[in-house]
C-alpha cells in the first residue's frame, strides 16, 4: 500500500442524525418514523431506541475535536428533517436549524469539511400519517425542505447528498418490514423506490434554483452480484438490475433500465411512473455519486422472477453476519467508471461491526484494522486504473444506534460507553490516523 492519494482526496467519517444525536424532543423537534418504529414493541433489539443515542446534540464539540485529533478531513452527517420542519413542511424551526449551524461552524473552525446528507431515513411522522413515501406530495415536501436547508447553509456547506440508500428505504421499509415504517408489500416497495428517486430529482432542481454552486450527489448502497455457479448468470444479472442498476441508472442517466420496467410492467400497474417525474429525472445531473459498500451478494434462482435467493455468506464475517470481501468494492468502482463515466465518486460509507471489547482504556479491534486496510487497498487499486475517486468515509465515527439492532452492534472507530457517553478511540482510529498521514498529500 505505497500509493499516495491525490491532494484533494478527502478522508472522513460518517454518521446519521437518528443514530447519534439523541435530544429527540428538544428545541421543537417532533417524532420521525424511526422514533415511532423504535418505540413499537418487538421492532428493535431489546426495545432500544435512539432517544439518547450518542448524545451528539449536546456533545458535538467533543466529537469534532475527535475528528481533528484523528486527522480526518471531512465529516458526513445528516440533518434530522423533523428537527428542521417538525410537521415535515410549513415554517422552519429556527432552534433546530441553529444546532446544525453551530455544528458546521465548529467543523469549519477545525478545518473539517462538512458533507451534509438531507435524508437518512427519518421521515417526519406527521408526513407518514398522510401516507409517507407512498404519497406523491412527500416528494415535493422533501424538495422544499432540501431547498431551505441549502439556502440556510449558503456560504458554509458546499456539498450535499440528497438521499441515503433509497434501495434500503424501499426494500427494508416496505418489503421486509425490518425498518420503519415496517410495511411488507412488493408493489409499495417499487412505488416508494420510484418516489425516492423522483424526490431526489425534484430536490436537485429545487436546490439549483437557489444555489448553482453547490455539489449535489446521492448515496447508493451498492453490492456486486455474483452467481452461485455459472448456470445462475442470468439470475445474477436480473437481481443486479433490480438492486443496483435501477438506482444507478435513475441517478446517473435519469432513466430506469428498460429490462426492469418490462418485468415490473408484467406484474404491476406502473401508473405511478408519472411522466413529469421521469422528465425531471432526465433533466438533473449529479456532481458526484456517493457509494456505500459493505459486502457482495451471491444469488441463486428463487421462486419470484424479480427476487433471487441470496446464498448465505462465506466466512470471514462481520458481527452483522456480512461477508468481508474488499474485491467487491473494486468491482463496484470499476463498474461505475466504465458504465457511468465522468461522474466523480466518493465512498460515502464503508465499515464493519465487530464484537469490540473495552480493555481498560483500549479497544484492540484488529479485525476492523484488517477490514479497513483491505478496502483502502482497493481504493488505491481503483485510482491506479483511472477511477475518479475523490474521498473515503469510514462508517462510522462512533458506535451508535444501529437501527433494528439497537446498541448491540458496534461500527465505530470510536468506542462509546452508552451508560456514560464516554468516547474512547479504538486501535482502528489510530491506525486510520497514521494511514492518512502516510498516504495523504492533502495540505493541512
Amino acid at each position: 500500500m505505497g500509493q499516495r492519494f491525490p491532494s484533494a482526496f478527502l478522508f472522513g467519517a460518517a454518521t446519521a442524525a437518528y443514530q447519534v444525536e439523541g435530544a429527540v424532543s428538544e428545541d421543537g423537534r417532533k417524532p420521525s418514523i424511526w422514533d415511532v418504529f423504535a418505540h413499537s414493541q418487538g421492532k428493535t433489539f431489546q426495545g432500544h431506541t435512539g432517544d439518547k443515542a450518542c448524545d451528539q446534540y449536546h456533545r458535538y464539540h467533543e466529537d469534532v475535536r475527535l475528528l481533528k485529533e484523528l486527522g480526518l478531513h471531512s465529516y458526513r452527517f445528516s440533518i434530522s428533517w423533523p428537527r428542521i420542519f417538525p410537521e415535515g413542511k410549513g415554517k422552519l424551526n429556527s432552534k433546530g436549524m441553529d444546532y446544525y449551524r453551530r455544528l458546521v461552524e465548529e467543523l469549519l473552525r477545525h478545518e473539517i469539511t462538512p458533507l451534509v446528507t438531507l435524508y437518512h431515513w427519518d421521515l417526519p411522522y406527521a408526513l407518514e400519517n398522510q401516507g409517507g413515501w407512498l404519497q406523491r406530495d412527500t416528494m415535493f415536501y422533501f424538495a422544499e425542505y432540501a431547498q431551505q436547508v441549502v439556502r440556510e447553509f449558503a456560504g458554509t456547506v458546499h456539498r450535499f447528498l440528497t438521499i441515503n440508500e433509497p434501495s434500503v428505504v424501499a426494500y427494508e421499509g416496505y418489503l421486509t418490514g425490518n425498518h420503519a415504517p415496517g410495511h411488507s408489500d412488493l408493489l409499495e416497495t417499487v412505488t416508494v423506490a420510484h418516489h425516492l428517486m423522483a424526490a431526489h430529482a425534484y430536490a436537485v432542481e429545487a436546490i439549483r434554483a437557489v444555489n448553482r454552486t453547490v455539489d449535489i450527489g446521492i448515496a447508493l448502497n451498492l453490492s456486486p452480484v455474483y452467481p452461485s455457479d455459472p448456470e445462475e448468470q442470468a439470475t445474477a444479472i436480473t437481481h443486479d438490475r433490480v438492486i443496483n442498476q435501477f438506482f444507478l441508472d435513475a441517478a446517473c442517466k435519469g432513466r430506469y433500465p428498460k429490462e426492469v420496467l418490462d418485468v415490473y410492467g408484467s406484474v404491476f400497474d406502473l401508473s405511478f411512473l408519472n411522466a413529469a417525474d421521469l422528465q425531471t429525472m432526465a433533466r438533473q445531473q449529479l456532481n458526484f455519486l456517493g457509494v456505500n459498500y459493505y459486502f457482495p451478494t451471491v444469488v441463486t434462482a428463487g421462486l419470484h422472477p424479480l427476487l433471487a435467493d441470496v446464498v448465505p455468506p462465506r466466512e470471514p464475517l462481520t458481527d452483522m453476519g456480512w461477508s468481508i470481501d474488499p474485491n467487491g468494492l473494486y468491482d463496484i468502482l470499476m463498474r461505475i467508471h466504465k458504465e457511468y463515466p465522468l461522474i466523480p465518486i466518493y465512498i460515502t460509507e464503508n465499515g464493519a461491526a465487530f464484537a469490540d471489547q473495552l480493555d481498560g482504556e483500549k479497544v484492540n479491534d484488529t479485525q476492523r484494522i484488517a477490514f479497513l486496510q483491505g478496502h483502502l487497498q482497493m481504493c488505491e487499486r481503483a485510482l491506479e486504473q483511472g477511477v475518479d475517486l475523490r474521498g473515503y468515509y469510514v462508517w462510522s465515527l462512533l458506535d451508535n444506534f444501529e437501527w433494528g439492532f439497537g446498541y448491540s452492534k458496534r461500527f465505530g472507530i470510536v468506542y462509546v460507553d452508552f451508560a456514560t457517553m464516554r468516547r474512547i478511540p479504538k486501535a482502528s482510529a489510530y491506525w486510520l490516523r497514521d494511514f492518512i498521514v502516510a498516504h495523504s498529500t492533502r495540505e493541512a
